[in-house]
C-alpha cells in the first residue's frame, strides 16, 4: 500500500500519478518572513493597546488575529498545488450525465443539453425536471434524452439527484446545472482518474462565458479578463487536491455511483449539498481528484443581486454543513482535510473582520477613542513592514490571480451578506428579500447596497467630524487624523467603487451575451452576387458585420447569405436594425452594421450555438488571459530581458481572407486574419480547415478600402475544439 500526501492509503498499482507546483525559491522566502513578521508584529501589539479603550483596543486585535489565521491557512493550502495529467478511459464504462432544471429558460437548457449529448465517450443524457414542464418534456425528447421529473420537489437539487439515482444504473454519474455546457472531451479527460478504486469523484473548474458579468472585471485593452472565482479554482482547489480535500462544486463533475450509495446518496439537509456530499465521502475514507482544466462553461451572475443572493447561500449552507458534520471534531478525515474544511468555513466570518475595519476609522474620527496608546515612530516601524508582507504574500501565493484591489472591493460588496450567512450557525433558514418584480434593476440594485451605502455614508461623514475634534477639542493627535482620514478615504473608495460598477453594470439591457468571435459569412445580393465579410459579437440572435459590405448597408434591409462555420455553410437571414461608423473621416474606418438573426429550423441555430458555447474559443481568439504577473515574476522577467511576441493580441480587429492556394496547391479557403500591426512581424491566420504546415500562403485579404493580395510563410501554433469542429490557428510571417 502507497501513502499520498493527505496521509490516506491507497492501492500502489492503481494509484495515478501526482505532480505537485510549488512556489519558487524567493516566494518561499517572501511566504516565510511574512510569517516571522506576523508573529513578531501580533506579540508585540498588546503592548500598544489603548488602556482607555481596552474593549476597543482588544476587537481590531482580534480583527487581526481571525486575518493572521486565515492567511496561515492559506499558506498551508497553497504551498503546494497539485497538476493532473488525464489518464487513459477504459471502454465500456456505464456513463449517465444529469442535468437539473427548476425553472430556467428554454433555450439556456437546450445549448447545456446539446453539448452534453454530444460528448465524446458513450453516456446517456438525463433532464431532470423539478419544474414538471411539459416543454421541457418535449425539449428532451427532441434531443434524445431521457426525462424525469417528480411530482415534489423535498430537498430540493440533492432530491432531485437522489431521485434519478433511484431510475439509473449507471456506474459513474457527470453532473451539470442547467447553464453549464461542457466541452467535447469533458469525459474523456474525467474518466480515466476513477482507475484508482477509491476515487470517489472528479471535480473540474466552473468556468464562465459572459465576460460582462458582475463578476468579471477587465483591464483596459481587453487582455485580462479577472473572474472573481479565478483564485479558487485555479488555487485553492489545485491546494485542497494536495491535501485529498478538493471539494464537489455541484457542477462540471463527474462522481462514482458506489461512492454515493456508501453515504447515502447527495446529503440532505442542508442548501449546499456539494460540500456536505465531498464532507461525508471525505469522512468514509474516500478519495477526491480536482483536474484543474476548464472542461464546462456557465453562466455567471449578471448583476450584484443573484451573486449576492448565491454567495449568501454558499455561506449559510458551509455553516449548516459545519453544525450538523462537525470540522475539527469529524472523525475519518486527516489533519490536512480538518484545515481545509476550516478555512472554507471561516472565510465567511471574514464578513465581521471587515466590517470592524470599516467602521474604526469612523469611530475613532468621531469620538477620538484609539485602539492604540499612541500613533508613533515604534508603531509604524511594526505595523507598515507587516501589512505590505500581507498583500504581497497573497499576490504571490494566488499565482497572479490575487488582484489584491479587485478582491478588497468584492470583499466589500459581499461583506454583509457573508455576516448574515454566519448566523447559519445558530438559525435554520436566512432569507434574501430583494424587491418587488416591478421594481427596475437599477432601483432594486440600489435597494441591496444599504451596507455599502451605510459604509460609504459614515466614513464621509467621519472625515469632516475628525477634522473639526482635531482643531476644537485636540483630543485626537495630528499623527492618529492622518491615518485616520487615510484609512476612511480608502474605505470610501471602496464603498463607492463597488456601488458604482454594480449600478453601472445592473443598467445594461442586453437580451443575450454576444461572444467577441469573428465568423466569416458569404452575403448574396438581390443580382446574385455574392461578397465576403466578417461577423463578429455573435449569438443566436443577432451579430455586427463589421467592414466594406456594412457602408452600404440600410437600417431594416434584409441579409441573405451563409455563415461559414467549421462544419460548413449555414443559411444567414437577418434584418439590419442599426448603423454606425468609428470614424466617418477616415476611409479605412470600420464600419458596423448591427444585425437580428431569423431560423427557418432549430437545427441551423444548434449548430451555431455548439460553435459558441461549450469552449474557450472566445478566449483563445481574442488573446484574453486572467493571470497576470506576480510581483517577483515581473521583476524576474524584466531582469531576464525576454520578450516572447504572442500569437493573439487582444482588442485585435480582423479581416476576411480568401485563401487562394498554398505550395501544395490546396484549394480555396475563407478564414480570417488579424489586422496588419507595425509593432508586429508576424501576423494571425485564422482557418476553418487544416492548411499544410511550413508553405507558403498565396492568399486575398479583404480590407475596408479593397482586396489586396496576401504571400506569406505558414506555421501551425495551435488547434482549438468547438462542439462543432475543429478550427486552426497559424503564425503568417512575411
Amino acid at each position: 500500500m502507497a501513502t499520498d500526501e493527505s496521509g490516506q492509503t491507497q492501492p500502489a498499482a492503481a494509484a495515478a500519478p501526482m505532480q505537485t507546483e510549488g512556489l519558487s525559491i524567493a516566494q518561499q522566502a517572501l511566504a516565510l518572513l511574512f510569517v516571522a513578521v506576523g508573529i513578531w508584529y501580533l506579540a508585540w501589539r498588546p503592548d500598544s493597546f489603548n488602556p482607555e479603550a481596552p474593549i476597543f483596543s482588544r476587537v481590531i486585535y482580534g480583527a487581526e488575529i481571525f486575518g493572521f489565521a486565515c492567511a496561515l491557512l492559506y499558506l498551508m493550502m497553497c504551498w503546494r498545488l497539485t497538476r493532473r495529467t488525464p489518464l487513459p478511459v477504459p471502454a465500456g464504462l456505464k456513463v449517465a450525465v444529469f442535468v437539473p432544471t427548476i425553472n430556467e429558460p428554454v433555450d439556456m437548457v437546450r445549448r447545456t443539453l446539446l453539448a452534453a449529448v454530444r460528448m465524446n465517450y458513450a453516456h446517456e443524457t438525463w433532464l431532470l425536471d423539478d419544474g414538471n414542464r411539459p416543454e421541457m418534456r418535449a425539449l428532451a425528447d427532441d434531443l434524445g434524452c431521457r426525462y424525469l421529473a417528480r411530482p415534489e420537489n423535498a430537498h430540493a437539487k440533492a432530491g432531485n439527484l437522489n431521485n434519478a439515482l433511484k431510475h439509473c444504473d449507471a456506474e459513474f454519474i457527470a453532473i451539470f446545472d442547467c447553464d453549464h455546457a461542457p466541452a467535447p472531451a469533458f469525459l474523456e479527460e474525467t474518466l480515466g482518474f476513477f482507475g484508482d478504486a477509491r476515487v470517489a469523484f472528479v471535480q473540474t473548474p466552473q468556468d464562465f462565458y459572459n465576460l460582462d458579468s458582475f463578476q468579471h472585471r477587465a483591464r483596459r485593452g481587453g487582455s485580462l479578463v479577472w473572474n472573481e472565482q479565478a483564485l479558487f479554482f485555479r488555487v485553492i482547489q489545485p491546494g485542497k487536491d494536495r491535501l485529498n480535500a478538493a471539494f464537489f462544486c455541484g457542477s462540471c463533475a463527474v462522481i462514482r455511483r458506489a461512492a454515493l450509495d456508501d453515504v447515502g446518496g447527495f446529503a440532505t439537509g442542508t442548501v449546499t449539498e456539494d460540500i456536505h456530499t465531498s464532507l461525508k465521502l471525505h469522512k468514509n475514507g474516500w478519495k477526491s481528484v480536482y483536474h484543474a482544466r476548464s472542461l464546462a462553461f456557465g453562466l455567471a451572475p449578471s448583476t450584484a443581486i443573484p451573486f449576492l443572493k448565491q454567495r449568501l447561500r454558499w455561506g449559510q449552507g458551509a455553516m449548516q454543513v459545519w453544525r450538523r458534520e462537525g470540522v475539527l471534531r469529524a472523525r475519518g478525515l486527516s489533519v490536512g482535510q480538518r484545515l481545509s474544511y476550516l478555512a472554507t468555513m471561516l472565510a465567511y466570518f471574514e464578513g465581521w473582520q471587515r466590517g470592524i475595519f470599516y467602521l474604526a476609522p469612523v469611530i475613532v474620527l468621531t469620538t477620538g477613542l484609539m485602539p492604540i496608546a499612541a500613533f508613533d515612530v515604534e508603531f509604524l516601524l511594526h505595523f507598515v513592514p507587516y501589512y505590505l508582507l500581507t498583500f504581497w504574500a497573497f499576490e504571490e501565493l494566488a499565482r497572479g490571480y490575487g488582484r489584491s484591489i479587485l478582491t478588497e472591493q468584492y470583499n466589500m460588496m459581499r461583506f454583509a451578506v457573508f455576516i448574515a450567512a454566519t448566523f447559519g450557525l445558530f438559525l435554520r433558514k436566512l432569507r434574501f428579500n430583494v424587491t418587488p418584480k416591478s421594481m427596475g434593476a437599477t432601483d432594486a440594485t440600489r435597494r441591496v447596497l444599504w451596507p455599502q451605502y451605510l459604509v460609504f455614508g459614515l466614513n464621509a461623514f467621519a472625515i469632516p467630524a475628525g477634522i473639526a475634534l482635531h482643531l476644537t477639542t485636540q483630543e485626537l493627535p495630528l499623527g492618529a487624523l492622518v491615518a485616520n482620514v487615510m484609512w476612511a478615504t480608502i474605505t470610501l473608495g471602496l464603498a463607492g467603487t463597488v456601488v458604482h460598477f454594480a449600478l453601472w453594470v445592473a443598467s445594461f439591457r442586453r437580451r443575450e451575451y454576444r461572444f467577441p468571435l469573428p465568423i466569416p459569412m458569404r452575403l448574396v445580393a438581390g443580382d446574385g452576387t455574392t461578397t465576403v465579410a466578417l461577423a463578429t459579437n455573435v449569438s443566436s440572435s443577432g451579430f455586427r458585420l463589421v467592414g466594406q459590405t456594412a457602408r452600404g448597408v440600410q437600417v431594416g434591409a434584409l441579409l441573405g447569405g451563409e455563415l461559414l462555420l467549421p462544419t460548413g455553410r449555414l443559411p444567414l437571414s437577418a434584418t439590419v436594425r442599426s448603423f454606425a461608423t468609428d470614424d466617418d473621416d477616415d476611409e479605412d474606418a470600420q464600419s458596423t452594421v448591427g444585425c437580428e438573426l431569423h431560423w427557418d429550423n432549430d437545427a441551423d441555430r444548434d449548430q451555431l450555438d455548439m460553435f459558441l458555447y461549450g469552449s474557450d474559443l472566445q478566449l483563445r481568439l481574442n488573446g484574453i488571459e486572467e493571470r497576470m504577473r506576480t510581483p517577483l515574476e515581473t521583476v524576474g522577467h524584466w531582469l531576464s530581458g525576454v520578450r516572447r511576441e504572442p500569437l493573439l493580441r487582444a482588442g485585435q480587429r480582423w479581416l476576411p481572407l480568401l485563401v487562394r492556394r498554398t505550395a501544395s496547391g490546396d484549394e480555396a479557403a475563407v478564414g480570417f486574419i488579424s489586422a496588419p500591426d507595425e509593432t508586429r512581424n508576424s501576423r494571425t491566420l485564422v482557418a476553418l480547415r487544416a492548411l499544410p504546415n511550413n508553405e507558403a500562403l498565396f492568399a486575398e485579404e479583404l480590407t475596408p478600402t479593397g482586396a489586396r493580395d496576401l504571400v506569406g510563410h505558414l506555421v501551425e501554433e495551435s488547434r482549438v475544439e468547438t462542439h462543432a469542429a475543429p478550427i486552426y490557428l497559424y503564425k503568417l510571417a512575411a
